[in-house]
């Protein structure tokens, strides 16, 4: 890779800085129906993760790596939003960097995706089973993993449509990226990180979301009670697509 291939990003609207982070598999075009209705208020910034989108031809080895690149082309100090996997992201970047994190927003997004008991989350043979798919048919594996992202969704079908033509609307993502990715759902544990977090945290999540399990919440609210947590009831895993509207009413009451 040539140093000159930089992470893309997109920038629009005014106001304060709002960083928005997709997650697995995705790419920064998930975020197309919220940008005109945040750009008012907000200077939005999306990335597109390295490996992904826009961002393919940026490679990286290590989580800490991705946060590097991540930074370098990031505001100085912003409102961070992290979606899914991108949850993971912001929450590393507001422990690591806070003085580069104004207020922290996880959705759909736990600081543990995999499951060990007592602790709730995906199965480690589900992701396994995601890695071994990954192998065989690649496009696959992304369409069945966005079936999974809005299944329980009153209006599934019209979210997996909408998810389904906002990622093909950008390159596909590099087999490594996706295999690294799936790695960190299985191996990270950011519990202790989010703890550490001293500036406004907000965990909002979908009530019928099958990936991040809803208890997470209440395990976290018991422990974290400083900060603000809230559930959309009649979302699964994109609540930014099934109730549009009410997830920008929140990011607009953050101001």
């Amino acid at each position: 890779m040539s140093q000159d291939v930089k992470v893309h990003w997109q920038t629009e609207g005014q106001g304060p800085d709002l960083v928005l982070i997709h997650g697995w598999g995705m790419n920064g075009a998930v975020w197309e129906q919220c940008i005109p209705k945040l750009k008012d208020s907000f200077t939005v910034h999306v990335v597109d993760l390295p490996g992904y989108g826009l961002s393919g031809e940026v490679s990286c080895q290590s989580f800490s790596d991705l946060i590097t690149l991540v930074l370098e082309g990031a505001p100085s100090r912003a409102i961070w939003l992290g979606w899914s996997l991108g949850g993971l992201v912001a929450t590393q970047i507001a422990n690591q960097h806070p003085d580069r994190v104004a207020q922290l927003v996880t959705l759909a997004s736990s600081p543990k995706f995999s499951q060990q008991l007592p602790w709730r989350g995906i199965k480690q043979e589900v992701l396994n089973a995601f890695t071994e798919q990954l192998s065989a048919n690649f496009t696959l594996t992304i369409e069945r993993f966005m079936a999974l992202q809005a299944m329980g969704s009153p209006s599934a079908r019209k979210d997996v449509k909408q998810l389904k033509e906002a990622v093909l609307s950008r390159p596909m993502p590099a087999p490594e990226a996706l295999h690294l990715g799936l790695d960190w759902l299985g191996s990270l544990d950011l519990r202790q990180a989010l703890r550490e977090i001293d500036i406004p945290v907000h965990r909002w999540y979908g009530r019928l979301d099958g990936l991040v399990p809803v208890k997470v919440a209440d395990v976290l609210d018991s422990e974290m009670s400083a900060h603000d947590s809230h559930v959309f009831t009649g979302s699964s895993h994109a609540p930014f697509i099934t109730e549009l509207d009410n997830f920008v009413g929140k990011l607009k009451s953050l101001l």
